[in-house]
Order: structure tokens, then C-alpha cells, then sequence
């Protein structure tokens, strides 16, 4: 449902129509406390919009009108909980539950050795047992203080230059630096990474497709939990197909179909490697298919070690963070070395 409210304030705010799409994403963030994810894009978007209108014109007068819309929205929310201060306090603490530690404690053995978590804590976690060494007070700003500066400058970049295009990949990349960083991430918090990806497969269909492969890959020791591993062979094989067919993903690597143009020009001369870059990228492409499909074949038939009963979950999880890591770096990249005056669509395909 949450998803669904923050696509529909998308679609509303490429057509211009701010006050719905606010609306729309106030929906969202009511119904689900982790579209917090998308939320400094909506916010940077629509501020550099009314930057770009002008503060002392237009741009004020938008500003008071989305302002009013968003009190409202949330005051129209929040009503049946505002008879009493104690129960407000309540629903936050349910919501933001500080004391639950960085994250979850693994759900897949008894005692939990691990997390199976494919951000960058739970990661970290396999060789330095962080929840151990740090209280959950400093592991709330410490998550907070990182996730806040790996979007920061993409965030910049959007209120700066406002455009459709640029939201559209802010919404990654802010979404993915809160799955890597933040307190408190579920595994299935990737869709909200996974729905933005989505909006701008038609753009970057050799990166997209890369990356959506890997975002259901990081969630396989849940499917395989649930019994659903030949639902995952079955529409994983489906989906890479059709982006084969459809989008010829192997004919578009080129630094050009990558949308990195800009950023190899700047490194131009520096970087020797760029002639061979769409090969180096298959190439890479390839050796992620072949080890997420040996793990996943390995995960589902193969006994794991007595000494090491969580080796494939972890596994999984490790690769996936690494994956997502370098995602992160690319859409960074191409968020700030976007040019100025690069084209603004109108409307979503």
C-alpha cells in the first residue's frame, strides 16, 4: 500500500501536480514508516522546484501551498491519536524502536550467531560484533550519521537542479543509502530500492536489470524459509529473459548507455581502461550471474558445515552488500556528474 501511494506521488509530481503528489506521499509515509526512504527526495525536489520559481514569486506561493498541504495531510492522520500526549508517544515508540539494537537478531538459528542482512552492519557484524561493543544509543547516531552523509550529496545535487530525471535516481540512491546504513533495515526494505529502479529500467536497462537481479537474490534465505525456491528460479530466469529480449541489455554497456559520458570525460586521461569498459562490464555482469546462481543451487541442496551452519546465508548476504555498494557509487555517479542542462522529462513512460 505504502509503495503504492509514493509511485502515485511520482506519476502526480511528473505531471506537475504538487499538491496531490504530496498528498500522495504523506499516504505513504502515514501507512509505512520506512518510506522515510524516499522522503528527502520528494522533500529536495519539491524545495528546488520552488527555488527554481523563485522565493519572492511563484516559488514562495508553491512553498506555503505544499507546506499547508503536508500539515493537513498528517494532522488528517495523526487525528485519532491526538487525544492524548502519553499515546502519541506510544505509536513513535512502536514506530522507531531505539532499543531493538541496529538490527534484528538473526531469525535463522538458535543462539543467533549473525545477522543475514545485506547491508553494510550486519556485514560488518560477521567480523566485528557491533551490538556488542556499542551501545544502541551510539548506534543510533552512528547509523544516522552515516546514512545522512552517504545522501547528502545527491541531495544537494537535487535541490540545486531540480529535474524529473534527477528525482527519479535520487530516489535510489536515497532509498539505498538508507537499506546499507540505517537502523533497523528488513530484508524486504530492498523493494523500496527495487520500485524506483523500476522508473528508470527503460534509461539504464543493463544496470537496472543487473540490480534487480541482486535485490531478489539478497532476499533468498527468506524465500528459501518459505518454500519458494522454484517460484525465485522460475521468475528470476523469466525476468532476465525478457530483459534480454526487450531491452538487449548486452548491446547497451557502453559509457554512453550507462549514462557515465560525463564522468569518463572527466577522467579522461587518467582512467586507461575506459576503451575497454563495456567489456570489463559484461564481463563482470556474467561472474555476478554465475555466483548468485551457484550460491543459490548450493543454498537450496547443500548441508552447511556443522561449525559454520549459517555459511550460506551469510554468503548471500556479504555478496549482495558488495553488490549494493557498488550500485551505490554508480548512481551517485551519475546523479553528480549529470549535466546541468541535461533533458527533463515531462512525463513517465
Amino acid at each position: 500500500v505504502s509503495l503504492g501511494f509514493a509511485l502515485w506521488g511520482v506519476l502526480l509530481l511528473s505531471y506537475d501536480w504538487d499538491l496531490l503528489g504530496s498528498v500522495a506521499f504523506c499516504l505513504a509515509l502515514s501507512y509505512k514508516q520506512m518510506e522515510l526512504y524516499h522522503s528527502l527526495p520528494f522533500f529536495c525536489y519539491l524545495l528546488g522546484k520552488c527555488f527554481k520559481k523563485g522565493l519572492k514569486g511563484k516559488g514562495l506561493v508553491l512553498l506555503t501551498k505544499i507546506a499547508g498541504t503536508v500539515v493537513v495531510s498528517f494532522a488528517v492522520c495523526w487525528l485519532p491519536f491526538c487525544t492524548d500526549v502519553e499515546q502519541i508517544m506510544q505509536v513513535l515508540r512502536r514506530l522507531f524502536p531505539i532499543d531493538r539494537g541496529l538490527f534484528e537478531a538473526c531469525m535463522f538459528s538458535s543462539p543467533p550467531p549473525c545477522c543475514k542482512l545485506a547491508n553494510i552492519w550486519c556485514s560488518l557484524s560477521v567480523f566485528i560484533k557491533i551490538k556488542n561493543v556499542v551501545s544502541p544509543q551510539t548506534q543510533l547516531k552512528l547509523s544516522f550519521a552515516v546514512t545522512f552523509l552517504s545522501l547528502l550529496p545527491t541531495c544537494i545535487k537535487l535541490t540545486v537542479q531540480p529535474s524529473l530525471r534527477g528525482f527519479k535516481l535520487a530516489l535510489v540512491s536515497c532509498a539505498l543509502s538508507f537499506f546499507l546504513f540505517s537502523f533497523q533495515v528488513h530484508e524486504k526494505s530492498i523493494l523500496l530500492v527495487s520500485v524506483p529502479v523500476c522508473l528508470v529500467i527503460n534509461e539504464i536497462p543493463f544496470m537496472a536489470t543487473w540490480f534487480l537481479l541482486v535485490s531478489t537474490f539478497s532476499m533468498l534465505p527468506l524465500l528459501l524459509k518459505d518454500g519458494l525456491m522454484l517460484a525465485y528460479t522460475v521468475t528470476t530466469l523469466a525476468f532476465l529473459s525478457a530483459c534480454v529480449v526487450s531491452f538487449s541489455i548486452f548491446e547497451k554497456t557502453s559509457a554512453e548507455d550507462l549514462q557515465l559520458k560525463p564522468f569518463s570525460l572527466s577522467l579522461k586521461g587518467y582512467i586507461f581502461w575506459f576503451k575497454s569498459f563495456p567489456r570489463i562490464v559484461r564481463s563482470l555482469f556474467l561472474l555476478s550471474v554465475t555466483l548468485m546462481g551457484i550460491l543459490s543451487l548450493m543454498s537450496a541442496t547443500v548441508h552447511p558445515p556443522q561449525r559454520l551452519p549459517d555459511l550460506f546465508p551469510v554468503s548471500v548476504s556479504s555478496i549482495s552488500c558488495l553488490h549494493f555498494l557498488f550500485f551505490l557509487v554508480y548512481f551517485n555517479i551519475i546523479i553528480l556528474w549529470d549535466s546541468k542542462n541535461s533533458r527533463s522529462q515531462k512525463k513517465v513512460s
